[in-house]
């Protein structure tokens, strides 16, 4: 029978009420873990949750890895570069890459009768992968292939269609400049969507490549690039550095230089400001960590100092030092283990309500969403859980030692 837990177990359970201190003490070591734990697992849900939301988003617009011309990336002038199907096949081979989506890009101005705006109009392709447009969209459709005869359609933001008081089902002329020439189009809005990035909401409507291309004065085989997704975003600067090896410094067969980059090159201020939030989650853990360390070990101390007499009879009895240390930290473990019970379930419930229902709502203009996002990580969760078990464990092993240097004489002089 292991002694030490058999005490502390029967001390725990029959706790007693007489005490005043240690029962405020106890309340209030298990509120510290409980608080510090609950508080650390919801700032880095939140954190993880506004990175990754805000991290997809941009992803949405420019793919993990973009393949273009060397003066387009160099100076964001519009160069186009031939995509034939030998390219395409080499692109689609290389390890990691999922999907290649071909596009082409013309830069305009949309005019109404009351306003106009200066606009980029990304065509996409047929098989361009529209997800995460799908996911942003707030009203219409992505009807963006070309009929003959008809308007070309094209989708664009919310912002752009509340300043120029534009809805689904409106035609609006848009003004190219190609070659010295002012080129004119006249599209009919098929959809708005609404993605809360100011940079790309801003300027950004999509229609179909055919359009562009023909805006352009482009063969169908020139494009403005092609992006590539990957099959796993922690190997990105891996899949990066073989698309790099496959086709940088390379030409098209028109003798066009290609070059790529991924999205941490292409928007890297925007990346570097999101690992600015690990800082804050840092700082939080440790403020927490150090929140349930004072409460866990003056909790303890307090409850050692109740139990002078307790611990001089068991010395008169023949207990060693070791077997008292363990005792009172076996007792420490309960109060430590309900603290941890109750923060967990009230982080996860949070956490829940917030995902579910968007409890708490945000300016969009300012943090990028409507609502706190929040990313329940359960390997994140479980190392927090362990180490801040472990942690416990360590800073109650000082105050266990204060037990070893309680005198039986002394405690039981005046018994």
């Amino acid at each position: 029978m292991n002694l030490p837990y058999f005490l502390a177990s029967r001390l725990y359970r029959f706790q007693d009420k007489q005490k005043r201190a240690s029962q405020p003490a106890i309340r209030t070591a298990i509120l510290g873990v409980a608080i510090g734990l609950a508080i650390m697992l919801i700032s880095i849900a939140v954190v993880f949750g506004f990175k990754h939301s805000i991290r997809d988003k941009i992803i949405g617009f420019g793919s993990h890895i973009q393949v273009a011309n060397f003066y387009t990336l160099q100076n964001n002038d519009l160069y186009p570069i031939c995509i034939d199907d030998s390219l395409k096949r080499v692109l689609n081979s290389i390890e990691g890459v999922t999907d290649v989506n071909l596009y082409a890009i013309s830069q305009g101005i949309l005019k109404t009768e009351q306003d106009f705006l200066v606009i980029t109009c990304k065509g996409i392709t047929k098989d361009y992968d529209t997800s995460f447009l799908e996911q942003s969209l707030t009203d219409g459709d992505l009807s963006l292939a070309k009929t003959a005869g008809k308007q070309p359609s094209l989708v664009i933001s919310r912002t752009i269609a509340d300043k120029l008081l534009l809805k689904t089902g409106d035609t609006v002329f848009a003004y190219f400049i190609a070659n010295g020439q002012i080129r004119v189009r006249k599209f009919r809005i098929s959809g708005i969507y609404q993605t809360n990035l100011a940079q790309f909401d801003a300027v950004l409507c999509f229609t179909d490549i055919a359009t562009t291309q023909s805006i352009n004065q482009w063969e169908k085989d020139q494009y403005n690039g092609a992006e590539l997704k990957t099959d796993n975003l922690e190997r990105l600067q891996q899949t990066s550095e073989t698309v790099v090896h496959t086709v940088n410094s390379k030409t098209d067969h028109q003798g066009n230089i290609l070059i790529s980059q991924n999205i941490y090159e292409t928007y890297p201020q925007l990346f570097s400001w999101l690992e600015l939030l690990d800082l804050n989650v840092w700082i939080i853990i440790i403020l927490m960590f150090c929140v349930a360390c004072v409460s866990i070990t003056s909790g303890l101390l307090i409850i050692i100092f109740e139990h002078i007499r307790f611990i001089g009879t068991l010395k008169a009895l023949g207990a060693s030092n070791s077997t008292i240390r363990h005792t009172f930290l076996y007792y420490a473990m309960f109060f430590v283990l309900k603290g941890m019970f109750w923060g967990n379930l009230v982080a996860v419930a949070l956490l829940l309500a917030q995902k579910y229902f968007g409890i708490i709502r945000l300016d969009p203009a300012t943090y990028y969403v409507s609502c706190v996002p929040v990313e329940i990580d359960l390997m994140v969760f479980v190392l927090i859980n362990v180490a801040t078990w472990l942690l416990s464990i360590l800073v109650m092993v000082l105050p266990s030692y204060f037990s070893s240097r309680v005198s039986p004489v002394k405690t039981l002089k005046y018994e």
